[in-house]
């Protein structure tokens, strides 16, 4: 799910990672799923992204909700 949304993320931040492992995640089922995703983006330096899967009968793309940077290995991922 990280990495199919790693485009729109570098697009956003105007660069590109050379480092983004997801190192923990929560779901929220809503009409479709919200994935919050811990990412682990090079150095000491993580991001959390909002990751929106819709129904699967609608067929649409993963969408990149939202983001938050400058996260921390130990900052707590909650959902926004």
């Amino acid at each position: 799910v990280s990495l199919k949304v790693k485009p729109q993320i570098e697009e956003k931040e105007g660069k590109t990672f050379d480092v983004f492992n997801a190192v923990e995640f929560k779901t929220q089922v809503v009409a479709g799923t919200n994935y919050f995703i811990k990412v682990h983006v090079g150095n000491d330096e993580f991001m959390h992204l909002r990751v929106f899967r819709s129904l699967p009968h609608e067929n649409k793309p993963l969408s990149l909700h939202s983001y938050q940077s400058s996260k921390t290995k130990h900052d707590e991922l909650s959902f926004f």
